[in-house]
């Protein structure tokens, strides 16, 4: 606390009697001017000095002579001041002359008392240093005094500057000097006061006292309560708390009791009150010399109502445990929440606790009705470090309530509560009430145990008609219907259970729609007897769901007495409930009962269960007759035998004892929030265990009945929430206990949907902005919260404060003021004064506020303005905002003439004040821009004049520069007359809303200039006529809303186009879409048309041509689609005459508007021109003509195409092709599909060339097409093919040949009209015998002869097609040429030797039949270079020439074999081999003998030049019918072995179709045919010589390499 006066501990003998002549006397006047001082009551005011003499007289016993008089004195007026100190200063309106002179020491003392010196309180002081200057003022107060002109002529008009100066100097080193000789003292005189307490402590010793005890409170359930009080005693007493004599720990309840022990202060605060802390509590204090007892009691009271959570919090003293204080705040805080059965919810909230320690775990509580929830399976919490959750995993209706967020601390708690609401699941079937609720089970024992429940708050729309008890063995799944009747009442008896095992039970309503979802179950209960259950309570072992029950082994049987205190607990007309007590002598084994019954007026008594004796001292008995009398005893048994009955009861009648409420009484509803509503009602009267009560609410005039609770509640107030903003609403109740529920009350009052109205809070702020002799001109700011309405007035309050005593408070005004602003007359200069103010609305007049700070009565005349007031905050956006204020009603020497803004971050230090504007602003308004979004901003403002700038005004409310959603800007708007209208729209509005116009800020009154309209959420102003006068800045403020606003800025250039706009508005022009355009329609027709973007149905059209008007008619045909706004006038043709202006006039009300269209000259010759030819062109589509006409397109493969596109053909149209005047006859290259017609041209020529005619004809006519393929048609043409031929050649590749060098490239196709020129080194290459070119078949190719290093290059052959052409390279150099030529070199190396080898020329047989004794000769021919050698084999051995065998080689080129007369023993295989450097080649042939016949002569076989085999001409003609059979094989073998040259696999490929023909001729065929015996020998030999191959591959030869 700032203002607390300086302490010394109790401890301490000796006191320093200057220490508090000007430092004390400055620091009470501080406090008594802070406002916690200040808001205290004028009668403990009153009781300060008596206080003062209280602590003088209480504290002199004990203090040393030698210093008690100057500390009594400081005590007692707190106001002396030190002779060697400075003067008092005459602002504070003492003078030396008033001090009193020096007292006698006295005790200080702690206490407060009241005006009968009956002590009140206690004070508790603080340690504290000396800040201030020895003045007594502090820093702000010294500044103020000497900022006051009154201060600066005094100091001009006694004494010069310097002298001043030097006065000051010295008055500071003499306040130094002192408080450093202070300093000094206090450290001796506590130094002295420890050593005096050491030597003397028997003399301090005393038993403990209580200096003030311990009052008696009655509190309110829930409020929060602290008994405090004051010990004294040495040593330091220890203390103890007790609530009815037994010891309070605070850690077995946290945060329920909170002990603290300050400066021999002790309290107890007792947290959130509930009926069980009404006890006696004492406090115990004890010592070593001693002990002493305090008492105090405290009651709890409960609400007959619904408890008020706006009840006064207990006060949160600032607990200090380690050094640390917490603040602990509760934002973004969970709202009230709706849930429906079987969903689940999370309630969450952030928590902020300052300071921020690591690690640091504060309490997390969670309540629900004020009962706390532990978790469970249906509830589970979390805390994440800086968020509070709970999560209700499965609601139900018993998860209904208020729920509260407890957030403790070692500093204390905070709190925070929210509704929740549950509501029924849907039905499975359609229309059976809801789930039952809040099952519990009661009076659990042995075999039986009570079941209730609560009634659903919604039944279906049918009455219930009763309830259905199911139970479940705990460890199984299975439900067990307990009773086969429904039963009405909420409480129901459950017998016939297994003792020691444990269930739980649900409950299902049922109406004559069908049975509702099952209740929530309850917890397990366990069948057993209630001591048993006692004394096993706190065991630790685990649960198995089943309690096993044991009894000792019984003695010998005793038969026990009689049972006691039988009475009827409940009686119903389904059952009756009986219980008592056991026996007093019932043995010592188990003892069970029988209940025996009898009809009242009879004595007949019946035994009810004659089967099986109960075991508990419960039973429930059912199938009474309704409305008769039964009395009832019980009798005892063992194994010993039957007791004696009990005494009977009284008779009891069977019926319900218990009757269903009274429909509660009047309903009154209140408005709370603009979504929720407070009901409150009449109680049901002579209502007996009433469980609570359902409200239903209802929109005006749907007849549709909502349940507000699913939980009755108890009190007779609640709280509906969820309801619509705005809707009339009705409100019933009805009243519910185990009975039943009772009818509906009668309906409220309707009640609209809006916040309630209250009575304002508390303007703040309060300060001075004008002073004279004998006023002061007061300015505060607007409450906070204005409750609702808006404030209609203020009313000042003042008091007198003399020597830090303040006075009464007195009215300063007795008729409300409007303004924030109030001029308090009647002052007394020089004096003191505090001031309070009050709001007013309709719904009263609100609670003052803080009484400001002291101000001194005193005539400012300072040069400078005083501060600006009132400032207001407007049109918040992400980067702007606008500020306004009031002037300073001071406004110094001069008049204001500018005011200055400043800025700075809400959070930023004071250095980071910056102005807005350099210049100063002469309006009371400014824009401020380019603020930061998201950021946070305060603001204040200085007026100007000539002398400089004055003082600042208040800081305003910190505001965030960020734009609200929903937020709109004024929009400006011209109607059809031209009118000018200004309109805003507010979504946030409220029924108290209402929309201010201002201009310049301004509020404007009414005018003749503008009219103001408003209709629901939206207001305009409209401007009779606009003019240079309007030019402003206009703004809108919407009241009860959260600031919402927008300006529009009315400037010169706004202004000139307003009024262009209006004008327009005034004499309107009908909007084209499209001017007047022209276009040509199907038959060659003229559409001259436009488009109106907006025309109305009553627009009408002219149409004017050269400025006559013209209408519907043969030429003109006029149309006018009022929907799409299109305008068209057609005509057939266009004749010469209609060269000229075409225009069409519209006109709709007293909008216009024209388009003209200018055809002539050039323009409507071609416009004419095209019309025919369209006109034409239609004609002929009306018969089979052509889409597209003849043209041609080449294929990949090189082959043409002519095609064409017809259309409208049927069957009996024809299509006739001509070339040069002669029709083509249909083949299989004329083609007619899908309307295109084809004739292809495979291998075109020049031949080809010609005119191409294609003739459409049927009976709607004929069209033609032609096709010009002469001259430079056909060159075009077969560029086209020369392209694609060259498109698909291959790229330049190299090969060799046994002549040199060969670079080819193939195309898809060949054309002998195709030009293609070789290059070398990019010249066209000149051909010779050396270098060649040509083609094979698709093959394109050059070879050079002998190549040489001269020959290296790049090559290239370039195909022409009469437009780019196209290049194909290859690189003939490198490691390609050297490559090339050696395979060059190599294939000319084996052609030589192919040439040269040895080889058989002509051909052999391969069998030869010959008969035995005949002569054989074959001759074959042989070449080689050089000649061969010659060998002949028989049987694959040499044979020699002998007279048998002739062997013979002639020329070097004959050679013979002559067998002169066969034998068996020629018979065999023979082989000829020739053989030279170059190669080796063989010929075989068999030779076989049959049955001779007659010698006729020698049978030869010779071959021609080719190597075919002939008869010799002495040859018998007969025996040229031997039959030669088989195929002749040959072997060669070559020296050197070469293959031909290998084609790359691409070029083998394209190559292998064109040479398949060729192939198929070269193959060599393995058979020869034989020369039938019929055939004469010359036709044998024909055929011989037919079927025989060329020497190089003689037919039936097979050939060898080697």
């Amino acid at each position: 606390m700032s203002g607390t006066i300086p302490y010394y501990r109790k401890d301490q003998r000796h006191f320093d009697g200057g220490y508090r002549s000007t430092e004390a006397e400055s620091k009470m006047s501080q406090y008594q001017s802070s406002s916690r001082y200040a808001a205290s009551s004028s009668r403990y005011a009153a009781s300060s000095s008596r206080y003062a003499a209280a602590a003088s007289s209480r504290y002199a016993g004990a203090a040393s002579s030698a210093s008690s008089s100057r500390y009594a004195a400081a005590a007692a007026t707190s106001a002396s001041s030190s002779s060697r100190g400075l003067k008092v200063s005459s602002h504070l309106g003492l003078e030396e002359s008033r001090l009193s002179p020096t007292p006698k020491r006295a005790k200080p003392s702690y206490l407060a008392l009241d005006k009968e010196n009956q002590i009140i309180g206690y004070v508790v002081p603080i340690f504290r240093g000396s800040q201030e200057f020895a003045t007594g003022l502090s820093d702000t107060e010294e500044a103020r005094v000497k900022e006051t002109a009154g201060y600066m002529a005094r100091r001009n008009l006694f004494t010069s500057g310097l002298e001043m100066e030097r006065s000051e100097v010295i008055s500071r080193k003499e306040a130094m000097r002192e408080s450093a000789e202070r300093i000094s003292l206090n450290k001796t005189i506590h130094e002295h006061g420890e050593h005096f307490k050491r030597m003397n402590e028997d003399s301090l010793m005393h038993a403990p006292e209580f200096v003030i005890k311990p009052r008696s409170h009655t509190v309110w359930e829930k409020q929060s309560v602290r008994l405090h009080c004051t010990v004294t005693g040495w040593p330091e007493p220890k203390v103890t708390w007790y609530k009815n004599n037994v010891a309070i720990n605070p850690l077995a309840h946290p945060g329920k009791y909170k002990l603290e022990s300050r400066y021999s202060v002790h309290s107890l605060e007792i947290d959130r009150c509930d009926f069980d802390d009404t006890a006696q509590y004492h406090i115990s204090a004890m010592n070593t010399q001693g002990e002493e007892s305090a008492f105090a009691s405290i009651v709890v009271k409960r609400f007959k109502g619904e408890i008020d959570e706006s009840l006064p919090t207990p006060r949160h003293g600032p607990v200090s445990e380690y050094g640390i204080t917490f603040q602990t705040h509760i934002v973004d805080a969970f709202g009230v929440s709706f849930g429906r059965e079987g969903e689940t919810m999370s309630l969450g909230s952030t928590v902020i606790i300052y300071p921020s320690l690591h690690r640091y775990q504060p309490e997390i509580q969670w309540y629900r009705d004020d009962v706390l929830l532990p978790p469970s399976k249906w509830t589970h919490m979390h805390w994440s470090g800086d968020r509070a959750t709970l999560t209700l995993t499965h609601l139900n209706k018993e998860d209904e309530g208020l729920y509260t967020l407890r957030v403790t601390t070692k500093s204390g708690y905070e709190t925070y509560s929210a509704y929740v609401f549950v509501r029924d699941a849907d039905a499975e079937v359609e229309g059976a009430p809801g789930a039952p609720l809040d099952v519990r089970c009661l009076d659990a024992n042995k075999d039986y145990i009570i079941v209730t429940w609560k009634q659903p708050a919604i039944d279906g729309g049918n009455t219930i008609l009763g309830y259905f008890v199911d139970r479940c063995e705990v460890g199984t799944t299975h439900w067990h219907q307990c009773n086969d009747t429904p039963v009405k009442f909420a409480r129901f008896p459950v017998t016939s259970l297994v003792e020691g095992r444990s269930y739980m039970f649900r409950v299902r309503a049922i109406n004559k729609s069908g049975m509702s979802r099952p209740s929530r179950a309850s917890e397990p209960v366990a069948a057993m007897d209630p001591a048993d259950r006692a004394r096993m309570r706190g065991t630790s072992a685990p649960w198995t769901g089943q309690i096993i029950v044991t009894e000792e082994e019984p003695a010998e049987g005793i038969v026990p007495g009689r049972p006691l205190e039988l009475q009827v607990t409940e009686a119903t007309k389904n059952y009756v409930v009986l219980s008592w007590n056991p026996p007093g002598e019932k043995g010592l084994e188990g003892v069970m009962y029988y209940v025996e019954k009898c009809v009242s007026g009879t004595d007949s008594w019946q035994r009810v269960n004659t089967e099986i004796p109960v075991k508990s001292p419960r039973f429930a008995l059912f199938d009474l007759a309704e409305g008769k009398s039964y009395s009832f005893r019980v009798r005892c048994c063992n194994s010993a035998g039957v007791g004696e009955p009990s005494d009977p009861t009284e008779a009891t009648t069977v019926g319900d004892k218990l009757d269903i409420p009274s429909a509660p009484g009047k309903i009154i509803p209140t408005r709370n929030t603009d979504t929720s509503v407070v009901v409150s009602w009449e109680a049901s009267s002579h209502a007996k265990e009433l469980i609570g009560y359902y409200i239903e609410g209802s929109i005006v005039g749907s007849n549709v009945w909502e349940p507000c609770n699913n939980k009755p509640v108890k009190g007779t107030r609640f709280i509906c929430h969820g309801l619509m903003t705005g809707d009339q609403y009705v409100f019933r109740v009805k009243a519910v206990n185990a009975a039943g529920i009772s009818e509906f009350s009668q309906e409220s009052e309707a009640i609209e949907v809006k916040a309630a109205i209250a009575s304002p809070a508390p303007p703040y702020g309060i300060s001075v902005l004008e002073c004279v002799r004998d006023a002061m001109v007061l300015a505060w700011k607007q409450p906070t919260f204005i409750g609702g309405a808006d404030v209609t007035g203020y009313f000042v309050d003042y008091r007198e404060v003399v020597d830090g005593v303040v006075g009464d408070w007195h009215e300063a005004n007795i008729k409300s003021v409007s303004d924030r602003a109030y001029r308090v007359s009647d002052l007394h200069e020089n004096r003191k004064y505090q001031f309070q103010v009050r709001a007013a609305n309709m719904a009263g007049v609100g609670i003052p506020s803080m009484p400001s700070n002291t101000f001194l009565c005193e005539e400012w005349t300072i040069a400078v303005p005083g501060p600006p007031h009132d400032l207001d905050i407007r049109e918040v956006r992400s980067d702007s905002l606008v500020l306004l204020w009031k002037p300073p009603v001071y406004q110094g020497r001069d008049p204001v003439n500018g005011f200055y803004i400043d800025i700075k971050e809400a959070e930023a230090p004071e250095e980071a004040w910056r102005g807005v504007n350099t210049k100063a602003e002469e309006n009371k308004y400014l824009k401020i821009k380019h603020l930061k979004e998201g950021e946070t901003y305060v603001f204040r403002v200085r007026a100007q004049n000539k002398a400089g700038v004055g003082k600042t005004s208040e800081v305003t409310e910190p505001v965030q520069a960020m734009t609200k959603p929903g937020t709109k800007e004024i929009e400006v708007e011209v109607d059809d007359d031209g009118v000018v209208s200004l309109n805003f729209e507010c979504s946030d509005i409220t029924a108290d809303s209402k929309f201010v116009w201002s201009k310049d800020y301004v509020e404007m009154t009414e005018s003749t200039r503008l009219t103001a309209e408003t209709k629901g959420n939206k207001s305009k102003i409209a401007f009779s006529g606009l003019e240079e006068e309007d030019i402003g800045i206009y703004s809108c403020l919407v009241t009860h809303t959260d600031g919402a606003s927008s300006s529009y800025n009315l400037s010169k250039e706004e202004l000139k186009r307003l009024l262009e706009i209006s004008h327009d508005h005034k004499f309107p022009i009908i909007p084209l879409k499209t001017e007047l355009a022209v276009e040509l329609m199907e038959k060659g027709k003229v559409r001259f048309w436009l488009q109106a973007e907006k025309i109305s149905a009553n627009g009408n059209v002219e149409y004017v041509f050269n400025d006559n008007l013209i209408s519907q008619g043969e030429k003109y045909k006029m149309n006018f689609d009022k929907n799409t706004g299109v305008i068209e006038m057609v005509m057939e043709s266009l004749n010469p005459e209609d060269e000229g202006t075409f225009t069409f006039q519209l006109k709709d009300g007293k909008a216009t508007n024209q388009s003209s269209l200018v055809l002539i000259g050039d323009v409507f010759k071609q416009l004419q021109k095209e019309s025919e030819f369209q006109r034409k062109e239609w004609f002929r589509k009306q018969g089979p003509h052509f889409i597209e006409y003849l043209g041609y397109e080449v294929t990949p493969e090189c082959c043409v195409i002519l095609n064409c596109k017809v259309g409208n053909i049927k069957k009996e149209t024809s299509a006739l092709w001509y070339k040069d005047g002669h029709e083509i006859k249909s083949d299989e290259h004329l083609t007619f599909t899908e309307g295109v017609l084809k004739l292809e041209i495979s291998q075109i020529s020049k031949k080809d060339a010609g005119v191409y005619e294609v003739v459409l004809k049927d009976d709607r006519g004929k069209d033609t097409s032609t096709l010009n393929l002469t001259d430079q048609g056909f060159k075009d043409l077969m560029n086209e093919v020369f392209s694609v031929i060259a498109n698909s050649s291959t790229p330049l590749k190299i090969t060799s040949t046994d002549e040199g060098i060969r670079m080819y490239t193939f195309v898809n196709y060949y054309n002998d009209l195709l030009q293609v020129t070789w290059h070398y080194k990019e010249s066209a290459i000149s051909f010779s015998d050396r270098i060649k070119s040509g083609v094979v078949g698709d093959q394109l190719w050059l070879q050079i002869t002998e190549p040489t290093e001269k020959d290296t290059g790049k090559y290239a052959i370039e195909f022409h097609d009469g437009k780019a052409g196209l290049k194909r390279t290859v690189d003939l150099s490198g490691q390609a040429f050297d490559d090339a030529y050696a395979e060059f070199q190599r294939l000319k190396a084996a052609a030589h030797a192919e040439r040269n080898r040895a080889r058989v020329a002509g051909g052999l047989p391969d069998v030869v039949t010959i008969q035995e004794g005949k002569a054989l000769n074959l001759t074959c021919n042989i070449s080689g270079d050089p000649v061969p050698e010659v060998t002949w084999l028989k049987n694959d051995r040499e044979i020699l020439s002998d007279d048998h065998c002739i062997l013979k080689f002639e020329s070097g080129k004959f050679a013979s074999f002559t067998i002169t007369a066969v034998n068996q023993s020629d018979s065999g295989k023979y082989s000829i081999l020739v053989k030279n450097k170059y190669g080796t080649e063989s010929g075989d042939f068999t030779v076989e003998l049959t049955e001779g016949t007659p010698d006729l002569g020698v049978t030869s076989y010779m071959t021609d030049a080719e190597g075919n085999v002939v008869f010799s001409p002495n040859t018998p003609k007969e025996k040229m019918k031997t039959s030669i059979t088989g195929t002749k094989a040959k072997k060669r073998k070559e020296s050197v072995a070469q293959k031909p040259p290998v084609e790359k696999a691409e070029d083998k490929e394209k190559s292998t179709s064109r040479k398949s023909e060729k192939e198929k001729t070269a193959d060599v065929s393995t058979k020869e045919p034989k020369a039938s015996e019929s055939q004469h020998p010359e036709d044998a030999k024909e055929n011989l010589a037919e079927k025989l191959p060329s020497a190089e591959c003689p037919r039936g030869a097979k050939h060898s390499h080697t």
